[in-house]
């Protein structure tokens, strides 16, 4: 069996949420999907808004595209959310598109049972929570507030997103620890990426690794062998409040 997880001395929490709080599934089959379908009206209809203009702006300038060429800027997203690219403009796009879907009650925030439970927990006895997702704090927001547990929201002290920079690169996870204010050694990072495990632990952060079974299979072996703790799922991961 793999190695126990184990007792995490800390005094915050940083969490990512796809494969870690919430399924992949969830963003993959439904979020992704939902907003394939609805984004070429989306901009159509919203093209010279004051929340929708600026950011047309930007993923045509990143796609090196005419912004003034909608149906060019269209399709170069829709390709985006096909391969998941991590861009910052289309993931707050996303977020403006999410919202109507949750608030009409097309679906609810995906969130495992373990992690509601754990995160209730942790927010019980004080130890303040945030996220640290691609996507938009927006769309943050929006799972946890149309969570399948209810609205979640004033459980977290924080969000960031890649505003704040990729998740892979250490420098984003420094600049979280300053805004946190907290040493980097008292907060514990929670996600399913070696990538941005490893990135969280260059910067002094805890970590933890979730393998779970649906999103993140990983052998005993190699959970044995990883740099880093690891977790199938939030039932396993035992804090001591520093």
């Amino acid at each position: 069996p793999p190695a126990p997880c184990p007792q995490f001395s800390t005094r915050a929490i940083l969490t990512d949420i796809e494969g870690t709080t919430s399924a992949i599934a969830f963003v993959k089959q439904t979020l992704f999907p939902y907003a394939a379908r609805a984004l070429p009206g989306f901009l159509r209809d919203r093209q010279a808004s004051p929340s929708v203009a600026p950011l047309i702006q930007a993923a045509a300038a990143e796609a090196g595209l005419d912004p003034a060429d909608l149906e060019a800027v269209i399709q170069q997203l829709l390709d985006w959310i096909e391969g998941d690219r991590k861009s910052t403009a289309l993931k707050a796009l996303q977020g403006l598109i999410w919202e109507q879907g949750y608030r009409d009650g097309s679906y609810r925030g995906h969130l495992y049972g373990d992690a509601h439970a754990a995160l209730q927990r942790w927010h019980r006895q004080g130890i303040p929570l945030y996220v640290y997702s691609s996507g938009s704090i927006q769309a943050q927001k929006l799972l946890f507030r149309h969570s399948n547990h209810g609205d979640l929201t004033p459980w977290f002290s924080g969000h960031f997103d890649t505003t704040t920079g990729p998740k892979t690169e250490a420098a984003a996870y420094g600049k979280i620890i300053a805004a946190i204010g907290l040493p980097a050694a008292q907060v514990l990072f929670l996600s399913d990426s070696s990538a941005e495990l490893a990135a969280a632990q260059t910067s002094g952060l805890q970590v933890c690794w979730l393998t779970r079974p649906e999103d993140c299979p990983a052998s005993p072996d190699q959970r044995r062998q990883a740099p880093y703790p690891s977790a199938a799922s939030f039932t396993e991961i035992q804090l001591d409040p520093a």
